[in-house]
Formats: C-alpha cells, sequence, structure tokens
C-alpha cells in the first residue's frame, strides 16, 4: 500500500493524538473519524434515533437554520 507524507499543526497532533484507540495507526484513526461523518451526525450521537427519523431531523434542522439566517440577514440591512 502506497503512501503519503502530510504535514499538520501541532494541536492538530496533538487531537489526533488524544483522540487515537490504543494500538490503532493514524491512518486508521482518521478513517474511522471520517467514516462517522457519512452517516447522519443525529443518529450517531443520540442513537436513540433510527437514521430515517434523524433525517427527517437533521432536515428540519438545516430548514430551520436557513430561515434563521434569512430572518438575520434581513435585520442587519
Amino acid at each position: 500500500m502506497a503512501t503519503k507524507t502530510i504535514s499538520i499543526m501541532d494541536d492538530a497532533y496533538d487531537l489526533l493524538l488524544n483522540n487515537k484507540i490504543e494500538n490503532e495507526s493514524f491512518s486508521e484513526e482518521i478513517r474511522r473519524i471520517l467514516s462517522k461523518k457519512k452517516t447522519n451526525p443525529l443518529s450517531h450521537y443520540f442513537g436513540i434515533l433510527s437514521e430515517k427519523e434523524a433525517e427527517y431531523m437533521h432536515k428540519d434542522l438545516q430548514k430551520i437554520r436557513e430561515y434563521n439566517l434569512k430572518q438575520l440577514k434581513q435585520r442587519l440591512l
């Protein structure tokens, strides 16, 4: 398997190091972290919602966020 060398800031390295599971490589950790982001964030954090329920809630929250941002922009103009 090919490898790549990347540069990261010290604070980012510390975050990775502190988040790493014992005997886990940095590559495995990065895969674990990034694969979690592909699933619905609400179902990941709450665990009590089905994927479908979490998807609906996530869409509703996005609509609310968009509405609030629109209202804020109107007030600032």
